[in-house]
């Protein structure tokens, strides 16, 4: 199996809850290592480029302006299958159908604040991760 990294945000709910440990450790058990965090608020054009491949999307703005309510906590994960195992943690991005146990079963409160971000694919976690940490931050 492929060690890889992918991109993790706790979204502005979860920090919101003081849930950023409990997520965290999720992660961890899930077989994921912490190699890169850092707590920020995004500025709306940071939100903006962030998620601009959903530009066209009907819940866009909504989205940014959400990510921008309150602080984020960005992570880097890295370990077996990351990008897959990370999503598995998670669960699916509806929070009522995602499995029991996942952090967005847990913690999620709709779609949109479902409490975590996560990459898709190798290409998008190497982006997203460049997007929040230089190269030094994550040797």
């Amino acid at each position: 199996m492929a060690i890889e990294r992918t991109l993790s945000i706790v979204k502005p709910n979860a920090t919101a809850r003081n849930l950023v440990g409990a997520i965290v450790k999720l992660l961890e058990e899930g077989g994921l290592r912490v190699v890169a965090m850092r707590m920020t608020r995004l500025s709306l054009a940071q939100a903006r480029a962030f998620y601009e491949v959903h530009k066209a999307r009907p819940f866009y703005g909504d989205l940014v302006e959400f990510m921008c309510s309150g602080p984020v906590v960005p992570m880097v994960l890295e370990g077996e299958n990351a990008i897959q195992r990370n999503r598995e943690i998670m669960g699916a991005t509806d929070p009522g159908k995602a499995a029991p146990g996942t952090i967005r079963k847990l913690y999620g409160d709709d779609v949109q604040a479902n409490a975590v971000h996560g990459s898709d694919a190798p290409e998008t976690a190497a982006s997203e991760i460049a997007f929040f940490f230089p190269r030094s931050e994550t040797l």
